[in-house]
């Protein structure tokens, strides 16, 4: 006995099934991580005659990012400082340095850097360059910060656009 081929619109349904079920996994998955309650909140709540912790993590008993108010672990902002710097190491530096004088003070949390060329090779080079730069021009705000690397084919070589995201107040 022969097997028949499946009719094409049943081949395509068994496809999307399989990506209803992944979009449906990724729901579920987001809806849970959004319900999780701050913990140090949740312990004060219990015990509103606890002073905030003087050590992050100490309620929880896990490790937090410090605070600046005391109030739980810090947040990123949502919008993103952009800086666009081109030349040389040299000028790279004092064009992030000046930029960024108005942020002193602050930490960076994530730094997105997208180097101009037409080559990818070349453009990602830059990038790189460039954020091995940033603890130069301000070591207090790029100490511990996360930095990737990325292209941008606009025909513009030894440009690069930052997009610093800091961490909250």
């Amino acid at each position: 006995m022969t097997r028949r081929p499946r009719p094409a619109r049943v081949r395509a349904g068994l496809g999307m099934a399989g990506w209803l079920f992944a979009d449906m996994l990724l729901v579920l998955a987001l809806v849970a991580m959004g319900d999780q309650g701050d913990p140090v909140a949740a312990e004060r709540a219990v015990h509103p005659s606890l002073p905030a912790s003087p050590h992050p993590g100490a309620s929880t008993g896990g490790p937090a990012s410090p605070s600046p108010t005391g109030n739980g672990p810090r947040g990123v902002e949502h919008d993103p400082v952009t800086v666009r710097v081109s030349g040389d190491e040299a000028a790279a530096t004092e064009q992030i340095r000046a930029a960024t004088e108005a942020y002193r003070g602050r930490q960076a949390a994530v730094v997105l850097t997208f180097g101009s060329n037409r080559d990818p090779g070349l453009g990602q080079a830059y990038a790189h360059t460039v954020n091995g730069l940033l603890p130069q021009a301000r070591p207090e705000m790029f100490a511990a910060t996360t930095t990737r690397d990325f292209i941008s084919l606009e025909d513009n070589p030894r440009h690069a656009s930052l997009e610093i995201y800091f961490y909250t107040r």
